[in-house]
């Protein structure tokens, strides 16, 4: 089980974030987010996969941001094509597909996705791309048949462990655990302690 801390702004507050040592980092590239992020990434342990999150964006764009922070792994986070995933997976970078989640979503969809990209992940559909805030009904979970590896986002917060491991030890291919708006400050300002006791109860 991996952590991944999305949504990550200020060069201190990542520094601190990286003392945790989560597996993955997320730095969002989409301007109209509140964490649109647009500085350097400091000096952290390079064992953590700096991931770069995007939304509909041209692929020039994405490679620009590959070259300038060193990304190890690709977040898609819109309406991409199947063979847009492809194109990352090419350059030799680990690509991520999210799909909104809601009550009507049809997991047959992500068949055009299996074979190129490394991971799903599951968020919450509403008003944003992500970030909204709150969670998805995780019963929807069940409906899922295939073996590719998926991440859980969506409002994630302490309350919801004893959830979280239940669906651990489920026969679903959960890889990794993504945490952002209900461990913040303010948007970007993770807050450090509530994130050591996450980390410390669930893993």
């Amino acid at each position: 089980m991996k952590l991944k801390i999305c949504g990550m702004l200020i060069s201190e507050n990542i520094i601190e974030a990286s003392k945790l040592n989560p597996d993955y980092l997320g730095f969002i590239f989409w301007k109209k987010s509140p964490r649109y992020f647009n500085i350097k990434i400091p000096t952290i342990n390079k064992k953590i996969k700096l991931t770069g999150i995007f939304v509909n964006e041209s692929l020039s764009e994405i490679k620009k941001q590959i070259n300038i922070h060193k990304l190890n792994v690709i977040q898609l986070h819109g309406n991409e094509s199947p063979l847009i995933c492809e194109k990352i997976k090419a350059l030799g970078i680990k690509c991520i597909k999210s799909f909104s989640i809601d009550k009507d979503f049809n997991f047959s969809r992500l068949k055009n996705y299996e074979d190129v990209c490394d991971y799903f992940l599951f968020d919450t559909k509403g008003k944003l791309p992500g970030g909204n805030s709150y969670k998805f009904d995780w019963k929807l979970l069940e409906k899922y048949t295939f073996l590719k590896p998926f991440i859980l986002s969506g409002g994630i917060g302490l309350k919801d462990i004893s959830e979280i491991k239940k669906i651990i030890k489920s026969d679903l291919p959960i890889h990794a655990i993504d945490v952002n708006s209900k461990f913040e400050i303010s948007p970007g300002n993770k807050n450090i302690e509530l994130l050591k006791k996450f980390k410390l109860k669930l893993f």
